[in-house]
């Protein structure tokens, strides 16, 4: 088991267990996206989680960034359809989707959704890598200044996928209709339940298909998605760092040259 017996603790925290840290190409101040993986993570949302999970944010225009072509992205995007309107008549009608339109939700408005998965709406997916993360505490978070660690929200969203094997500790009681899984950040259990298996999603490109490869993909698609453009943001983060060094060293020249001639 991954974590200690906590049935004779009055007050557990949450998460039982820290996420596991992974290994993102992402990650660091020279991290860039695995468009391969990017692909392979909207794949798994598409067949393992947008029947509960919408990603309201995303528009289908945005996946040039994983690669995809003009032509790829129309078709895609007409294979969603769009209620729209409403119609010079005044009507609400359904149309295919367009480059420009947004994933649609699998539930008309958030009650619907409540009442379909147990009173508990699935939140949106478009930004869920940035709004999850588990606190890291002292004195990790001082070195992650330096690091520029920020895959909280995927170490996080991979750890909850490959989490619910784990047996609960002896002695804890979980609500029924409910399921454990010891790195959930808000309880002992969660309304959803194993979302994804092995082999339940086929990759063209070799990939493993199993549960920790679909959670290290799609974890990688949803950073993607709360934050685009991170490459962007970090070259230009390298360029200005570049320039204050070298604007230092300026002024610390000027400023020996000005003051070389004063007596001290």
């Amino acid at each position: 088991m991954l974590f200690r017996s906590h049935a004779a603790e009055a007050t557990p925290h949450y998460p039982l267990v820290k996420p596991v840290e992974q290994n993102w190409s992402f990650a660091g101040p020279f991290g860039t996206y695995d468009k391969a993986q990017l692909q392979r993570g909207l794949k798994v949302y598409r067949e393992a989680c947008s029947a509960c999970h919408s990603m309201n944010l995303v528009a289908f225009r945005s996946l040039a960034d994983l690669g995809y072509s003009e032509a790829q992205i129309k078709a895609f995007a007409a294979e969603y359809t769009i209620h729209d309107g409403p119609n010079d008549a005044g009507d609400m009608f359904d149309r295919p989707g367009k480059p420009s339109d947004h994933f649609p939700a699998p539930f008309p408005n958030e009650e619907a959704a409540a009442a379909a998965n147990g009173g508990a709406a699935p939140p949106d997916m478009s930004l869920l890598a940035k709004a999850r993360g588990v606190e890291r505490g002292f004195p990790r978070f001082i070195f992650d200044i330096f690091t520029q660690y920020a895959q909280g929200g995927p170490d996080y969203i991979h750890s909850l996928l490959t989490g619910y094997d784990e047996k609960p500790p002896e002695g804890m009681v979980i609500p029924e209709g409910t399921h454990f899984n010891p790195f959930f950040m808000s309880g002992v259990s969660l309304k959803m339940p194993k979302p994804i298996s092995d082999g339940q999603v086929t990759y063209d490109d070799g990939s493993p298909q199993t549960v920790d490869q679909y959670a290290r993909d799609v974890s990688a698609f949803l950073m993607w998605a709360a934050e685009p453009h991170l490459e962007d943001r970090k070259k230009t983060g390298f360029r200005v760092m570049v320039f204050l060094l070298l604007f230092g060293a300026l002024v610390y020249m000027t400023k020996r040259k000005v003051w070389a001639d004063v007596a001290h």
